[in-house]
């Protein structure tokens, strides 16, 4: 899954054959070919709690109308030998909806298992399974027992290769409308730059009444543009040293030696208020991502310090010294928006998209710091540099395998070298429902990474949901790490209000 960022317009593959039923096959996008390679079979595991018990038959016709109208859940991926390079095309196929659902019978065991833990131990069984070539690489599993969180759950896994976050996200909402309104779509959020960079236009015409304004004007236009090329020059040779010798610092999160990315993932999920984090991001003056990232800052630096603080006891080294990084992934394709996908459904004008994103890595500040409000501040710093930059359009170009030989080894090499993956995905603005089935959460969350730790962010509705996955033979006691999430946000919250009230006394 990936994080909103800088947008590129890119042109899509063209490249394509002829059927003998006139259906084009088109080539497997470089990104989505890497997705193929060993040991780096990426799945996207969409998991969504629903606050009724599901109709299952509801739910296929649904997909039978509107999901299996794209090409890429009505497609195999098949190698093409005959040119020789050994090429990954979309060869459309007939497809039995019945072949993709599973809905398992999940009833309590005699070790008095409850539903939460069953539900949680089918989720982490998925993660040592991959989907069958055979057939489309999607399938979906409903399990119709209650938990604490909602009375249905169903998992929707997709090979990496059919798309990225973004274009599958939009998708699987054409499938939604809005619970208040059953004949609307659901919407996602609109970046607010366009307002933005409205206001720097009047500003700007203000300022040629003074000449001494516009030379000003000019020089500060100078030095981003230095900023801008010293920042991505930086960047990019941090990123090639991190794929060839650079690792982050020892620590709980690190990766054992030989490890695997077929070993067992947990995926563990816990929901803040929405209109909290916004609360927070106004006492800070930063940026909804700028508090997602703040609480995951926080959230890391109160697992690490207590499991050295207990295993250790005396530290080798300072932890607030150590080298730690998140690789994130950044969208690079805008937007269609789920009005324009659900559109060209119904006119069977779905455009292929595959994978479109690219690497950037910024550092993680771990530390015990005495104003939690400081790690929020401390990740829009972080922020703001990172925007600063070209290295996410640099990045993609440099992982393109036409561009540079062994792509894949630096691919799968990267995760590896950071500490974790991050990836912030946006959701729907408001409540949404599937065929009559209002939504309760939705937990978006990937495995097959080489890396022991994910964190995923996902806004819906009111809510936020971080998701991590993570190695179980790592990080052992995962509840605890994933109420480390939801104690740092109340920390945080709890100092915003702190402050908030000191200015108004």
């Amino acid at each position: 899954m990936e994080c909103g960022g800088n947008k590129m317009a890119l042109k899509p593959v063209r490249t394509s054959k002829k059927l003998e039923n006139g259906k084009e096959e088109a080539l497997l996008s470089p990104s989505s070919r890497v997705f193929h390679e060993p040991n780096y079979n990426v799945h996207i595991v969409a998991i969504m709690g629903w606050k009724v018990p599901l109709d299952v038959d509801a739910m296929k016709a649904e997909i039978q109308c509107k999901l299996l109208k794209h090409p890429h859940f009505s497609s195999l991926q098949v190698m093409d030998e005959s040119d020789g390079n050994g090429k990954m095309r979309w060869v459309p196929t007939s497809v039995n909806v019945d072949d993709h659902i599973t809905v398992p019978d999940l009833k309590p065991n005699s070790n008095n298992m409850d539903t939460d833990k069953l539900v949680e131990e089918y989720i982490s069984n998925l993660s040592t399974t991959t989907i069958d070539t055979s057939k489309p690489l999607w399938d979906l599993h409903i399990l119709n027992v209650k938990t604490s969180d909602a009375e249905a759950t169903f998992i929707f896994r997709f090979h990496h290769s059919v798309g990225d976050g973004v274009s599958l996200i939009s998708l699987l909402l054409s499938c939604f409308r809005k619970t208040s309104d059953p004949t609307s779509l659901p919407t996602l959020p609109v970046s607010s730059s366009s307002s933005s960079s409205k206001g720097k236009s009047n500003l700007s015409i203000s300022n040629r009444k003074n000449i001494w304004s516009l030379i000003w004007q000019y020089v500060a236009k100078f030095w981003l543009f230095i900023s801008l090329l010293f920042n991505t020059v930086a960047d990019v040779l941090l990123f090639v040293a991190t794929a060839l010798f650079l690792k982050d610092s020892q620590s709980p999160f690190a990766v054992a030696q030989g490890f695997k990315s077929s070993t067992r993932q947990r995926f563990i999920y816990r929901t803040v208020g929405l209109d909290d984090i916004k609360f927070i991001k106004n006492a800070t003056n930063c940026t909804v991502n700028d508090v997602i990232l703040g609480i995951t800052q926080a959230a890391l630096s109160r697992y690490i310090h207590r499991r050295y603080d207990e295993v250790e006891g005396k530290r080798k080294f300072s932890l607030e010294r150590m080298r730690c990084r998140a690789t994130v992934l950044v969208n690079l394709r805008p937007t269609l928006g789920v009005q324009t996908v659900s559109e060209m459904i119904e006119k069977n004008a779905v455009v292929i998209q595959g994978n479109c994103f690219a690497f950037v890595i910024i550092p993680l500040n771990i530390a015990q710091l005495e104003n939690p409000l400081d790690y929020v501040r401390k990740a829009k710093t972080t922020m703001d540099r990172t925007k600063h930059s070209l290295v996410s359009q640099c990045t993609f170009y440099v992982l393109q395998p036409q561009v540079l030989w062994g792509v894949t080894t630096l691919a799968k090499r990267l995760p590896s070298q950071t500490t974790l993956v991050f990836s912030n995905v946006a959701g729907p603005v408001e409540e949404a429902s599937w065929s009559g089935h209002p939504l309760a959460f939705l937990a978006p969350t990937c495995y097959g990474h080489p890396t022991g730790l994910m964190v995923h962010a996902c806004r819906y509705a009111k809510q936020l949901t971080f998701v991590v996955a993570v190695d179980e033979g790592i990080i052992p006691d995962s509840d605890q790490f994933g109420d480390d999430f939801v104690d740092s946000f109340i920390l945080i919250k709890e100092a915003a209000f702190s402050k908030i009230r000191t200015k108004v006394d």
